[in-house]
């Protein structure tokens, strides 16, 4: 069944979420992911008994008792699994749909193999909204950065695509796409709006490119 969440009120309490880290998911952006583990199976099995959100968020190696599982940072993002197939080899293909930002209120001592918490969604009600903020992007400087990465990594850009998409589908996909670690991916996720995750992704690519140069100076991102 298709679900439209409007608010935090249209969010469940409570939701698996999935530890992976360097993994950036944003509102309305898509996540592919290869399911395999078998903790993981069960969790997507779960959710499709149910509201079918899975919150990604990334684990803290920094914190988190020795010998235990690793801490989780303290905000997340939910998604709602809106592909899925069978490989035939006993894996899942997915892809998760970006619904909203949300807040670790407390980890549950759950019964599954897999991680649950309490979400607070309130603290993000604006990700409910589409395309809000657009018009404080900079649009030029995003453009620019994405030029600089597109240099340095040597891909190819699907540019008329870029020119036509609206500023909140750009900045996010270049956020979740960027190969940037742990710390960097939280802070484009921990952003206070579209305007400021936008301007912490152009800092971000400028201070890789200018930090990660060859020996020839040709930029090159890690």
């Amino acid at each position: 069944m298709n679900a439209t969440y409007r608010g935090p009120q249209d969010c469940p309490g409570i939701i698996p979420v999935f530890p992976l880290p360097g993994a950036l998911l944003l509102p309305r952006g898509q996540m592919p992911l290869n399911i395999f583990e078998p903790r993981y199976l069960a969790m997507v099995d779960d959710a499709l008994r149910t509201e079918r959100i899975i919150g990604m968020v990334q684990p803290d190696a920094d914190a988190g008792a020795a010998g235990g599982p690793p801490s989780l940072y303290g905000t997340g993002c939910a998604g709602r699994i809106t592909q899925l197939a069978e490989t035939g080899d006993g894996r899942y293909l997915i892809t998760l749909t970006g619904i909203a930002r949300f807040r670790v209120a407390s980890e549950l001592s759950a019964m599954t193999a897999y991680r649950q918490v309490e979400a607070d969604f309130a603290p993000f009600a604006r990700d409910f909204v589409a395309r809000a903020g657009e018009e404080e992007v900079d649009r030029e400087g995003v453009l620019k950065a994405l030029r600089q990465f597109v240099d340095a990594m040597e891909v190819e850009v699907d540019w008329r695509g870029v020119e036509q998409a609206p500023n909140e589908a750009l900045v996010n996909a270049l956020c979740m796409m960027t190969p940037f670690g742990v710390r960097e991916k939280q802070a484009l996720l921990e952003a206070a709006d579209l305007k400021t995750r936008a301007d912490v992704l152009i800092a971000l690519t400028e201070i890789e490119i200018a930090r990660s140069g060859d020996d020839d100076g040709e930029p090159t991102l890690q």
